[in-house]
């Protein structure tokens, strides 16, 4: 799509540069990730590996049991390519123990407590290695609320979550990154065959069509559907931007004082 393109190389340079100063900011100069196997972090780490250097990019693949061998595989291919540390931390035992114990427990619930428990296991190793938990989550699955709230969509700070899912096609080709994993189906692997595109129930590239005029070009509903795309999925992916925008912020504060953390700048007179 025409509107999507993006400057692959100014684009690079930014997000390189972003990382380094969130970095440095900080008072840190390592980051950890969370590495899937998929298409996300698999371009943060190249990224990050750009910005900071080999030596300071920790990549850990936390598989559970009905994980993917081709998810390892392809995490393993990043880390070799690139030469970044890596660490596999097998997360079945952990979760079982409390599976069992909800024996009623919804797939749904299952994800979302696979995405807390890795999330939790990068926060340890964060403070563990001295550093910042770098985020994978793209602007699409942002918008649609596809991730888990305080799972995956955690982090220190993320570089690519203004990018479009296209635009992460587009620039992992650019930065040379492994055909297979740019080609394969993305999957969040919570279980066996799972696809993100067969759960949202559109394609991503359909979806970044629709997100594109909504959100950059402000257009209505009907002018999209006047446009020739489908008015259920087009109001679909209304609703879910609206119904998981409480994802997208930190939680509310009740306000009682002159200033109130992220309701103002709390840091008024302070020198």
């Amino acid at each position: 799509m025409e509107k999507l393109k993006i400057n692959l190389e100014t684009v690079e340079k930014l997000l390189v540069n972003f990382i380094r100063e969130k970095v440095e900011q900080a008072g840190f100069k390592k980051v950890v990730l969370g590495l899937s196997g998929g298409i996300d972090s698999a371009l943060v780490a190249y990224l990050a590996e750009k910005a900071l250097g080999k030596e300071n990019v920790l990549g850990i693949m936390m598989p559970y049991k009905t994980s993917s061998k081709e998810s390892l595989e392809h995490g393993k291919l990043v880390a070799e390519t690139l030469g970044i540390r890596v660490k596999t931390i097998e997360i079945t035992s952990m979760l079982d123990c409390y599976f069992e114990m909800e024996k009623d427990i919804s797939p749904m619930r299952k994800g979302n407590k696979m995405a807390r428990e890795r999330m939790s296991i990068l926060y340890d190793y964060s403070a563990k290695e001295n550093a910042l938990v770098i985020g994978t989550s793209n602007k699409t699955e942002i918008l649609l609320g596809y991730s888990t709230q305080f799972g995956d969509s955690a982090s220190a700070f993320n570089p690519i979550g203004d990018l479009y899912k296209t635009n992460i096609w587009k620039l992992s080709e650019y930065l040379s990154i492994p055909n297979e994993i740019i080609l394969k189906k993305p999957s969040a692997d919570l279980w066996e065959g799972q696809t993100d595109e067969q759960e949202l129930g559109f394609s991503y590239l359909l979806a970044d069509e629709i997100l594109y005029r909504m959100i950059e070009e402000n257009r209505t509903i009907e002018e999209i559907v006047l446009e020739g795309y489908n008015e259920e999925v087009v109001n679909k992916i209304k609703n879910k931007i609206k119904n998981s925008e409480y994802k997208r912020k930190l939680p509310v504060i009740a306000k009682l004082n002159s200033k109130t953390v992220d309701l103002e700048n709390e840091t008024g007179g302070v020198n």
